[in-house]
């Protein structure tokens, strides 16, 4: 199961692969239980699993940053 996969909240190259596997699942009906679509969805994944590390590192930076700001304040 995949985060909530609105487009106003991926990457463009996301969304890409968000849009070839809702093609994949309409056009599948029913091989897609059987494996049709799991190349997509592993893609999808590591994709999702890329975004989620960039926040990660992201906001890890910036607390760092605001960290040694508020350090400094009481430092001098």
């Amino acid at each position: 199961m995949h985060t909530d996969l609105s487009q106003q909240l991926h990457s463009s190259e996301c969304v890409a692969i968000i849009e070839e596997l809702a093609k994949c699942r309409s056009e599948n009906k029913f091989t897609r239980f059987l494996g049709a679509c799991n190349d997509l969805d592993t893609r999808l994944n590591k994709c999702l699993k890329k975004e989620r590390e960039d926040r990660r590192a992201e906001h890890a930076s910036s607390s760092l940053k605001a960290r040694k700001e508020r350090y400094e304040k009481f430092g001098k």
